[in-house]
Order: C-alpha cells, then sequence, then structure tokens
C-alpha cells in the first residue's frame, strides 16, 4: 500500500495511540491545574492575581518545544533522569493550565454579579458559592471553548518529538527513514491526527451551537 507495509502501519497506528495518551495527560493534569488557577485569576485577591497572572503570562510566553527541552533536560541536570512521556507530559501540563486557566477565568467572570450576591445573600460560603451557584453556570459557557482547546492539545503534542518522545510524528518519521516516502507516510499521519481532531472538532461547534439555544 503506496510502499508501506502492514507493519509499518501498525507501528504508524502505535505511534498515535501515544499521542491519545499524551494529549489525555496534558488535558486531564491542565485540568486539574488550570482549575484553581482560573479561580485564583478571577476571584482572588490582588496578590494572587498578580501572581498567578505572571506565572501564566510566563509559561504561555515559552514556546512549547522549548517548554518540553527544559522540562526534560532541566529535570535531568538536577540529577532524576524523567522518561521522555512524564517530560512532555509535565509540559503539556503546563502549557495546557496556562491556557485553560485563562479560558475558564473569562468564563467564571461571564457569570453575572448578581449570582454572587444572591448567594451570599442565602448565607453560602465562598467554597460553597463557587461549586454549587458559579461553577455549574461557567460550566456550560466553559464547555464549548475547553473541547476546542483539546484540539489544539492534540495537534500541539506532535511537539514531544523534539525529547524524542515515541508518538504519531515521531512513528512517522522513523516509517519514512526507512522507505523514503514521505508524501504517502506523512499523508497517513495527517489523515490520523485529523481522524483524532475532527470528531473534537465537530463536538465543538455543535455543543456551542446548542447552548447559544439554551
Amino acid at each position: 500500500m503506496l510502499g508501506i507495509s502492514f507493519e509499518q502501519l501498525r507501528f504508524i497506528l502505535h505511534g498515535a495511540g501515544w499521542t491519545l495518551l499524551l494529549s489525555l495527560i496534558g488535558f486531564a493534569g491542565g485540568a486539574l491545574l488550570g482549575l484553581p488557577l482560573a479561580l485564583l485569576r478571577s476571584r482572588g485577591a490582588r496578590l494572587w492575581r498578580a501572581t498567578t497572572g505572571a506565572l501564566i503570562q510566563l509559561v504561555q510566553g515559552i514556546p512549547l518545544p522549548v517548554l518540553m527541552f527544559l522540562c526534560y533536560f532541566g529535570i535531568s541536570i538536577a540529577g532524576y533522569d524523567l522518561p521522555s512521556l512524564a517530560a512532555a507530559g509535565l509540559a503539556m501540563t503546563l502549557y495546557s493550565a496556562a491556557f485553560l486557566a485563562e479560558i475558564w477565568k473569562a468564563c467564571i467572570q461571564a457569570v453575572s454579579k448578581t449570582q454572587w450576591e444572591a448567594a451570599e445573600c442565602l448565607a453560602l460560603r465562598p467554597l460553597q458559592c463557587v461549586r454549587h451557584v458559579v461553577l455549574p453556570q461557567a460550566a456550560r459557557i466553559a464547555v464549548a471553548p475547553t473541547v476546542g482547546f483539546l484540539v489544539q492539545i492534540v495537534k500541539n503534542s506532535s511537539y514531544a518529538v523534539v525529547i524524542g518522545f515515541f508518538d504519531l510524528t515521531y512513528s512517522a518519521r522513523v516509517v519514512n527513514n526507512s522507505t523514503f516516502e514521505p508524501f504517502a507516510v506523512f499523508s497517513i499521519a495527517a489523515v490520523l491526527y485529523f481522524a483524532i481532531c475532527y470528531p473534537l472538532s465537530v463536538l465543538s461547534y455543535r455543543l456551542e451551537k446548542r447552548l447559544r439555544r439554551v
């Protein structure tokens, strides 16, 4: 098939599986870290807002490949032999957290101020107000842009190739080096990336369209 054997195709598909795993790690880690950052950015004290804002701007200002280099080689300099999956997952977590925090901060701030005041009138504590009143409303607003950003996470996971992580891009490059069929090999990789990202793009569009009607 286009100069690509079944074993080589299976090798590329194996790399696609690791791409999905890295994307899942990056999104899950980014969500766990990004939500507290979003809350601090939107409702925290001035010092917390300034500190978290500076950290987010720092991460957003560093290109993702450079961030992966820093996580992989920087930690090894400290004496820890970090596997490429752990380094890439850490870099993707920091990257995702920085952008998800900004997305979710905007969604939290989009909740009407009267909702906060109503919760206070009901004698709810700040955490109860956030958990039971604000976050459920902000979540509806955040669903579509969050799913849309997940597409970016999948595509940007390809940068992990710079630290030797075995993913879809890396496996395609290995097969290309053995077959010298770059068009066929990277066309397959492109189709696989499209097959992963397109359903997420459609889901994001449909969720956004549905939420507009609510």
